[in-house]
């Protein structure tokens, strides 16, 4: 069915029922509902080109990815936030436009995107605690979202992201409960604004208990499983090696625990483990127990709330910034367990003396 039998099949206008599948407000509320329904007993989805023009829209929304950063469109975490940014845009009838420029021409690219209304808005992803890409877009007028915040920017803007300085202070704290003190952090790159977080949660639960934190005992890199297990071998190979370990990802966290297999440790009796778990598809924690105890959020669900606010922005100019904070739960794992009572003796340390 077209838009042409529809109309006629409701005895409106095809202009009226074209404005009411656009949510214009001038369509009453009862007027609307009756063609929402009818189009969804036809099975009509309007034509997303006819819709742009109607609408004076692309029907498009854009991710810019910076060349590099482009390790991102690899990362499961990333593929995770995309698909459900797109159940959000193929139910509104938006497409998807993936960009990637080279480092230092942003700038230049966003004007373009501006000029040539290629995108009705833009996901932001990856910020840095210092982002100029917020002040551009906000000069500009494009409608955008970030995923995850600034710190060093005061200026107003939309964003979603995790409460990453709760959910890091919450395992820290846990693992304090369970008898630890030597807690090491492997993090992510703490100039990025979520690494920055997790790092202040996990030294604001060790300043709580009155616990000096322990340079030696705190890592930060890429998150790779190679990040992981340098780090923790390193660690455990100390004088005073830690008893447990904080990781900003998954796959840091197997990492670490390959590491403390080598040193013929077992990961929850004699080292503790906590990661954050963003629930991806296709990197489960574990089948029907957690392999590790982790703080929880959904990268799928986090992408599904930014491109949901965005479209509600593109759709109402003055709805002015949005802003949406995920907490995390905290899962309990095969991963942890109370502090030993002796210190760990490890291969590593034996091998050195």
């Amino acid at each position: 069915m077209n838009l042409k039998e529809l109309a006629h099949h409701l005895n409106l206008s095809q202009t009226t029922v074209s404005r009411a599948l656009n949510g214009y407000p001038e369509v009453k509320k009862t007027t609307r509902l009756r063609v929402e329904a009818a189009a969804r007993e036809f099975n009509y989805t309007p034509n997303a080109r006819a819709k742009g023009l109607a609408t004076g829209r692309s029907m498009s929304i854009g991710h810019v990815i910076p060349t590099s950063a482009k390790r991102e469109m690899v990362n499961p975490v990333f593929g995770d936030f995309i698909t459900g940014a797109s159940e959000a845009y193929v139910q509104a009838g938006y497409d998807l436009v993936l960009t990637l420029v080279e480092d230092g021409k942003e700038e230049r690219l966003y004007r373009n995107i501006r000029d040539k209304g290629n995108v009705d808005g833009i996901i932001v992803h990856s910020p840095r605690m210092q982002d100029s890409r917020i002040a551009l877009l906000s000069d500009l007028g494009l409608p955008f979202v970030v995923h995850g915040r600034a710190s060093d920017i005061t200026a107003d803007y939309s964003w979603v992201d995790m409460n990453s300085r709760r959910a890091f202070s919450r395992a820290t704290a846990f693992l304090i409960e369970l008898g630890h003190r030597r807690i090491a952090l492997v993090n992510g790159l703490e100039f990025m604004d979520f690494a920055f977080r997790r790092r202040d949660g996990y030294l604001s639960a060790l300043a709580a208990q009155a616990i000096t934190p322990d340079p030696a005992l705190m890592r930060a890199g890429e998150m790779t499983e190679l990040l992981g297990h340098q780090s923790a071998r390193d660690m455990l190979d100390l004088a005073d090696p830690p008893t447990a370990f904080l990781t900003s990802s998954m796959v840091t966290a197997i990492g670490v625990r390959r590491a403390i297999q080598e040193a013929g440790l077992e990961m929850g009796r004699d080292v503790s483990v906590i990661t954050h778990d963003d629930e991806l598809s296709y990197l489960k924690n574990g089948q029907d127990v957690p392999l590790f105890t982790a703080t929880r959020s959904s990268v799928r669900a986090a992408g599904r709330r930014a491109a949901d606010m965005l479209l509600q922005m593109i759709a109402d100019k003055d709805c002015g910034p949005l802003h949406s904070l995920l907490e995390a739960e905290l899962i309990l794992g095969n991963s942890t367990g109370p502090a030993p009572a002796a210190d760990i003796k490890t291969p590593y340390r034996q091998e050195r003396t």
